[in-house]
């Protein structure tokens, strides 16, 4: 197969990010790989739909994901019609390019959309992609599975909803990933309450939610493929993501750490709680991030620490989903 991954920029990705992780294990497969840019796409005549592409073979000598990057950079760009292609996968973070790029994602999806039109099969699906642009996401599931959570910009709701919360709140924006701009808002600094609102409603939307004392240990990032956890000789891929000192976040770049994640029947059952939906909404490999028996956010866009699922575990998940990929 040709699979093509959509990504935010070529310089901006690492040999730890699972979209690496998945590239590198399809060229082991025997795929060929091509990376796109938001910003590479074309729309016109000869091909009618096209990318800017860097083409990666599997002849090619990339004994590992670090190569794989070096190979990638050193690559020029040609023009590919995406009705050549096999699979055309969304592996980018609208968030990055919120500020500098406020096109780009929107892009990405339109043109997304034009392939899947084509025939062209597009994972995740783009039109679902859209309506999953930021955190709301979350609404058009189960209620038993989500905090208490409202979604406002006036500082006034918040404060209301502070006070039924026992003064205990989580506060984000409402498009974002990565843990930025995540607040903990407590007795102890209720006096920041309306300028820490004020900050995060600059870039939009403001989430509050209820405070989960589970969240003081750290979240599961579990990964869902075709709403089915991924397991390898009984094995789930997941991760229990710690966060360290004072800290809130259970980011990794943010500076959590990973340990096992214990799977028992009560994530199995949270998860499955969302599956028929992600399935219905063509959402082929996503990342869910639990607390408990709740669901703070489902990662859709380009879930990541799947690389650190695998070597923690010492089993190929990644392969896991090439393979299944190969069969649909």
């Amino acid at each position: 197969m040709k699979i093509a991954f959509v990504i935010n920029q070529t310089h901006k990705e690492d040999v730890n990010f699972t979209t690496t992780l998945l590239a590198w294990k399809a060229l082991q497969l025997g795929h060929e790989v091509l990376y796109i840019g938001l910003a590479d796409f074309y729309y016109g005549a000869h091909p009618l739909l096209g990318a800017h592409a860097r083409h990666v073979l599997p002849s090619q000598a990339v004994p590992d994901t670090a190569t794989l990057i070096q190979v990638l950079r050193a690559t020029p760009k040609k023009l590919y019609a995406l009705t050549d292609i096999d699979v055309l996968w969304l592996r980018f973070d609208p968030v990055l390019d919120m500020i500098n790029r406020p096109w780009a994602a929107a892009a990405g999806l339109q043109f997304a959309t034009l392939a899947q039109k084509k025939g062209i099969r597009v994972l995740n699906n783009p039109e679902a992609l859209t309506k999953a642009s930021n955190k709301l996401y979350l609404e058009n599931f189960d209620d038993t599975i989500q905090p208490k959570t409202i979604v406002t910009r006036n500082s006034q709701d918040i404060l209301q909803f502070f006070q039924e919360q026992q003064e205990k709140i989580i506060l984000k924006p409402l498009k974002g990933s990565g843990g930025r701009n995540v607040f903990l808002i407590n007795k102890d600094n209720a006096q920041n309450l309306k300028q820490t609102v004020e900050a995060i409603a600059r870039d939009g939307y403001v989430i509050a939610q209820e405070y989960l004392p589970e969240a003081a240990l750290g979240d599961i990032r579990f990964f869902l493929l075709n709403g089915k956890p991924i397991q390898v000789n009984g094995k789930y891929a997941a991760v229990h993501r710690v966060q360290q000192g004072n800290e809130i976040r259970s980011n990794l770049h943010q500076g959590a750490k990973v340990q096992e994640a214990q799977i028992d029947a009560n994530i199995l059952r949270t998860a499955e709680k969302v599956a028929h939906q992600l399935v219905k909404d063509g959402m082929y490999l996503v990342g869910l991030d639990i607390v408990g028996d709740k669901i703070m956010e489902i990662n859709v866009f380009s879930p990541g620490a799947l690389h650190h699922a695998e070597q923690m575990h010492q089993e190929d998940f990644s392969g896991a989903i090439i393979r299944d990929l190969e069969s649909l």
